[in-house]
C-alpha cells in the first residue's frame, strides 16, 4: 500500500476488480464474479490458459541482504526469475474443465486420458496441449461461445499430477481470453502445501447470462472430490498419461 492510500482509506480497493494498465479484470474474494454478457463477450471462442512458475525463493534460495546493502543499487533491481527444469522441480500442474450441457451431458475435459473434448460438437470445450514444465505458453482450454445455449455449467480446476504437493512453491495463474472485452486473471495466491487439485472458477449459463465465478477452493484429493464438491455425479478411476 502507498503512502497516499494510507490517507484515503479505501482508495485502494476501488481498483481491486481491475487493472487499467493491463486492461484486464481481477477477481479477488471481495469481487469474485463478473458476468461475460456485460462485457459483450458473448461469441467467439473463449481461451482460458494455464500459467505458472516457480517462486524465486525455491530456485537457488533467497539473495542474501548483506551483498545488497554492499551495492545499493541492488535494493532496486528486481529478484532475476530462473527457468526451471523437470531435474530442478518435479511438479506438473494441469488445467481440466467440468462440464454440464442443457441436455444433461456431464462429462469431463483434461490431460490425464487424453480426454481433449470437442470446440465445434459437443461438449464445445477442447483441450490444446499439456505443459508440463512451466512453460511460459502454458495450458489452454478453448470454450465455442457461439454453442452457449447447449453449455449449463462449467467447472475450471487445476491439479497436480502424480507430484509432490506444491501449490505453496508455484505462482500459478489462469487468465480468460474472451472474444471481446478484457481478459479476467484470477491467482492461485492462497497457501494450501498439501493440497492436490483447486477448484479455480465456475461459468453457469442463467438465461443466456454467462457468470463466471472465482472459487480457488483448494482440496486434498483430486478430480472426484472436486466433483463430490459441485455435485457433477461422475464415476472416477486412477488415469495416466503417456510418458513425455
Amino acid at each position: 500500500m502507498g503512502f497516499w492510500d494510507g490517507l484515503w482509506p479505501g482508495r485502494a480497493a476501488q481498483f481491486e476488480s481491475g487493472n487499467s494498465a493491463t486492461n484486464s479484470i481481477v477477481l479477488s474474494r471481495r469481487n469474485a464474479t463478473v458476468s461475460l454478457k456485460k462485457q459483450g463477450a458473448l461469441s467467439g471462442n473463449l481461451r482460458v490458459n494455464l500459467s505458472w512458475r516457480m517462486r524465486t525463493s525455491d530456485i537457488g534460495g533467497r539473495p542474501r541482504q548483506g551483498g545488497r546493502l554492499l551495492r545499493p543499487l541492488k535494493l532496486f533491481q528486481p529478484d532475476v526469475v530462473q527457468a526451471h527444469t523437470q531435474g530442478m522441480v518435479n511438479v506438473d500442474l494441469d488445467l481440466g474443465c467440468m462440464y454440464e450441457l442443457t441436455d444433461g451431458t456431464r462429462g469431463v475435459v483434461q490431460p490425464l486420458g487424453n480426454l481433449i473434448g470437442d470446440l465445434h460438437a459437443p461438449p464445445y470445450v477442447r483441450l490444446s496441449g499439456d505443459d508440463r514444465f512451466g512453460a511460459p505458453s502454458g495450458e489452454t482450454v478453448y470454450v465455442n461461445l457461439d454453442k452457449r445455449d447447449d453449455i449449463k455449467r462449467l467447472l475450471f480446476f487445476v491439479y497436480i499430477y502424480d507430484q509432490t504437493p506444491a501449490f505453496d512453491r508455484t505462482h500459478a495463474k489462469v487468465t480468460l481470453y474472451p472474444g471481446n472485452g478484457p481478459r479476467i486473471e484470477i491467482e492461485l495466491d492462497e497457501r494450501a502445501p498439501q493440497a492436490r487439485s483447486c477448484a479455480v472458477f465456475t461459468v453457469d449459463n442463467s438465461k443466456g447470462e454467462l457468470v463466471v465465478r472465482r472459487e480457488v477452493k483448494f482440496v486434498y484429493g483430486f478430480q472426484s472430490e472436486l466433483d463430490r464438491m459441485y455435485g457433477f455425479g461422475m464415476q472416477w478411476g486412477r488415469g495416466y498419461k503417456t510418458r513425455a
